[in-house]
């Protein structure tokens, strides 16, 4: 009985909907209609300044980046910092215990307190 109904929906879809001449497109028109963006930092590094929505405006591996705050290229493309750290100023910190970067960049602790698991006098 499914499938009886199934056939039938299809039949009538199929009456209802012009198909589409495979013939009539070719790829050649839709390569020109749809042309391939080439515009890559690697060949136009002020893009990633001027690009607005960018991420940074340093270029790693045809990348927009911001080398100051990226955990892959802190501080210079390439350089990952590890996996419990994060990128502050281009230097990579342990947001876990870092007294200065205690759950995030620029996050101090008070004076005579220490930071652990991120959070400043967790006790």
């Amino acid at each position: 009985m499914a499938i009886f109904v199934a056939r039938t929906t299809q039949a009538d879809f199929d009456k209802e909907v012009p198909k589409v001449q495979t013939d009539q497109i070719s790829s050649r028109g839709l390569r020109q209609q749809y042309p391939k963006h080439s515009m890559t930092c690697d060949k136009f590094q002020l893009i990633c300044r001027q690009k607005a929505g960018s991420p940074g405006p340093d270029c790693c591996k045809r990348k927009c980046v911001n080398v100051m705050k990226d955990r892959f290229n802190c501080g210079m493309c390439g350089y990952k910092c590890k996996y419990s750290e994060i990128c502050c100023k281009g230097q990579c910190f342990n947001a876990s215990f870092d007294k200065r970067n205690c759950g995030g960049c620029h996050k101090k602790c008070k004076k005579g307190e220490f930071c652990v698991y991120g959070m400043c006098n967790y006790a």
